[in-house]
């Protein structure tokens, strides 16, 4: 059984109800409404008309994206950059998100993530520091953040 497309009228409706609910970005907008069957100048200019109504800003999506990442996920830079990307957010979009990252708070949630891992490895072994090392990587902190938190977490754990 086929499903009746749905009319602009109604996307916009649905999408101005969604937007209350939750931030989303332009991408994922143009994507839901590919998938209810309208492309091309209608998609646009619903998209434009939710931008001029405020229910969709890309900056705000990031901002809020940022925070929520760092602090409740504890991810680093470098993987909230990836994921914006994948959202096809720009990339000076991005990188103003970005700056609103507080830096006490990044390291702390470095320092967290380093203490968690490391109780279970045995940091005088080089194997086990270095899977520690990868893991900070991958939770997408800069490597040079990442051998820090690692330096001080062995020199506290020594103490």
């Amino acid at each position: 059984m086929q499903r009746r497309p749905i009319t602009p009228e109604n996307a916009i409706v649905r999408l101005e109800t969604l937007c209350a609910r939750a931030e989303h970005c332009t991408y994922e907008l143009m994507t839901k409404l590919r998938g209810w069957g309208i492309t091309g100048s209608d998609a646009e200019k619903i998209i434009d008309r939710l931008i001029d109504n405020r229910f969709v800003d890309d900056l705000r999506f990031a901002r809020s994206f940022v925070r929520d990442r760092y602090r409740f996920s504890g991810y680093g830079r470098r993987k909230i950059a990836m994921a914006l990307a994948a959202k096809r957010i720009p990339r000076d979009i991005v990188d103003e998100a970005l700056e609103e990252i507080d830096e006490d708070v990044y390291f702390d949630n470095l320092r967290h993530i380093v203490e968690r891992k490391a109780s279970s490895l045995d940091l005088s072994c080089f194997e086990d520091r270095n899977k520690l090392y990868r893991y900070a990587i991958s939770r997408g902190y800069e490597s040079s953040l990442a051998s820090r938190a690692i330096k001080m977490h062995i020199a506290e754990s020594q103490e």
